[in-house]
């Protein structure tokens, strides 16, 4: 019997000391993966909340035609730092 490219199936024998190694790495990438996922979705809450009370601002009265919004220069600035620092993570 020849050994030929079919009888090989991808693996290999490993030591259980091997293969605990490979686990901890598994995991230790999957706590990684995970906590970045929570980070984002606190970012992205963030975000949201920040965002909503503008549309829901700019919705209010909507027979209204025009916006009265003084210094607006200011609080646009304002908000868009804001909206800066959540998305970097800082906030």
């Amino acid at each position: 019997m020849t050994l030929n490219e079919d009888d090989d199936f991808g693996f290999s024998a490993v030591s259980e000391e091997e293969l605990r190694k490979y686990e901890n790495e598994l995991k230790a990438a999957v706590d990684e993966t995970t906590t970045t996922a929570v980070e984002l979705e606190d970012r992205l809450a963030k975000l949201y909340a920040a965002i909503m009370p503008l549309l829901n601002n700019l919705e209010k009265n909507p027979e209204k035609e025009y916006i009265l919004w003084p210094g607006r220069d200011k609080k646009i600035k304002q908000f868009r730092t804001k909206l800066k620092n959540i998305y970097e993570g800082k906030a």
